[in-house]
């Protein structure tokens, strides 16, 4: 008998049965469920089974956190319930039934940007370390850099650049191949779309701005010229080139005989977005996304910055439950390439510092709760690290004052450090290490900003807790002013 059998039963039980569940299939830490009605899962019964540290609903799968034991979990599971597992992209896909046009956009959205992260999680480390070695004067080194006194640090700044190049300045490669990983296609021309967008041939994307137009080389068709532009580190132009090499690729693979279609499909699906990449997609797509930052970059330098900031900082945890946050990597990359910073990413790495202190301040209020501290104390960690869905849904969410408590202090680190103008030079690991990301001349201030995003949460979630607003659970004994909890 498999070691989660009795868990496993009820959960089935509890998710309305077998002939509720469309698709099951499990990822590192959760199952993962398409429910046919998923009013039908009973989520109070499903929180008190054991193996379960808790649930929650994102991109139209239900999902159960289980933990780093799930695969045994899953396998139980299956031999209870008689279910075939499907993939997890089998998931996503069939999953896409409950969502509406906006989150079927969004969950594009993720999907692209999903694979990419890691690369840009080391490359904003990268970045952040070459900030520390070439951009901070040191008084005990008499106002020197690193890199001037030392030749060894010089040579590993220089060195660190061809990885912080090939991540951020060749992006647009990662963009056009995870878009033709996402929509099925030939992964390969994705890569080689990319390239032309980046190659050498071109004027970098950062030099254009300082050449003047006659300087700029073109292709010379005879009745025409099209200007030979690189795209680095742009997002948008990406994009749409991906997409359009995508559906060209589907559409050619549906009307050309298969004895031919390794010639003429790649032939006719990469030539002609090339083409357009540079005559169409690519020129609109940098404007749109100039647009967009400057858009967000007037909010947040403009009189009224302030209010942007804590807005955002209030807004950005409910952003992360709608998946809506996957946005703000584009929006982030847009605007580092047009002004070589990002004031919204700094807003980022703060709200996952505040949720993760009001977590902090759930584990003291019920510390002696053995059962939650499995949930709780990991959540926390993940949180200060940058990863914050294991505390919201797990904890926070669960109780809501916590939620509300990381809201507002995630509110206040952002107004203060938008009316300072903290800028991040990349998107870097979220939570306390952020920092590493910032722009040298802000680090006293985003320090303070980071305080901010400690204090406030832990103190707000416990003075709601005492107080009963936002909730009930958990009661305090007005007596002796302790809080009821339950022991396990």
């Amino acid at each position: 008998m498999g070691k989660f059998q009795e868990d496993a039963k009820k959960l089935l039980e509890d998710v309305g049965g077998k002939e509720n569940i469309a698709a099951v299939s499990h990822c590192a830490t959760r199952m993962r469920f398409v429910l046919n009605d998923a009013n039908k899962a009973d989520t109070a019964a499903i929180e008190k089974i054991p193996s379960v540290k808790g649930t929650f609903t994102n991109a139209g799968q239900f999902q159960v956190i289980i933990g780093n034991e799930v695969a045994q979990f899953y396998n139980d599971f299956s031999s209870i319930s008689g279910l075939e597992g499907v993939s997890k992209e089998q998931g996503k896909a069939a999953a896409k039934q409950n969502l509406n046009p906006v989150q079927r956009a969004i969950s594009v959205l993720a999907e692209i940007f999903t694979p990419l992260i890691p690369a840009l999680v080391i490359g904003g480390l990268i970045l952040g370390f070459r900030n520390v070695l070439e951009g901070i004067p040191f008084g005990f080194l008499d106002g020197q850099k690193i890199v001037e006194v030392s030749q060894f640090w010089s040579g590993v700044n220089s060195f660190l650049w061809l990885i912080g190049e090939a991540i951020f300045q060749f992006l647009p490669v990662g963009i056009t191949w995870s878009i033709t990983k996402k929509m099925g296609t030939t992964q390969i021309l994705g890569i080689v779309l990319g390239i032309t967008l980046v190659s050498p041939q071109l004027l970098n994307a950062y030099a254009v701005a300082t050449t003047a137009a006659a300087d700029i080389p073109f292709w010379d068709f005879g009745f025409a010229h099209v200007n030979m532009i690189g795209y680095q580190a742009q997002v948008i132009p990406a994009m749409l080139a991906g997409f359009l090499l995508a559906y060209l690729e589907i559409f050619f693979r549906k009307v050309i005989p298969q004895a031919v279609s390794m010639i003429f499909v790649p032939l006719f699906a990469l030539v002609p977005t090339v083409l357009a990449a540079h005559l169409v997609l690519g020129p609109v797509g940098w404007a749109i996304g100039s647009w967009i930052s400057d858009v967000v970059n007037a909010g947040l330098t403009s009189s009224l910055n302030w209010l942007f900031g804590a807005l955002f900082g209030f807004l950005y945890a409910p952003l992360v439950i709608t998946g809506l946050h996957h946005m703000t990597n584009a929006i982030d990359l847009q605007l580092i390439a047009d002004f070589q910073a990002t004031n919204l990413w700094p807003m980022i790495a703060l709200s996952n510092i505040a949720q993760g202190s009001a977590v902090l301040a759930v584990i003291f209020m019920h510390r002696g709760n053995k059962e939650e501290e499995q949930v709780s104390i990991p959540a926390m960690i993940s949180c200060y690290l940058g990863v914050t869905e294991p505390a919201m849904f797990g904890i926070n969410l669960k109780y809501v004052y916590p939620f509300v408590a990381g809201m507002i202090g995630s509110a206040c680190a952002g107004l203060f450090s938008t009316l300072l103008d903290v800028k991040a030079i990349s998107i870097g690991v979220g939570g306390l290490p952020g920092i590493l990301s910032i722009v040298p001349q802000y680090y006293l201030v985003f320090f303070g900003a980071m305080m901010i995003a400690v204090v406030i949460p832990f103190i707000l979630t416990y003075i709601f807790r005492v107080k009963g607003i936002f909730n009930k659970l958990d009661p305090v004994d007005e007596a002796t002013g302790r809080l009821f909890v339950e022991e396990n």
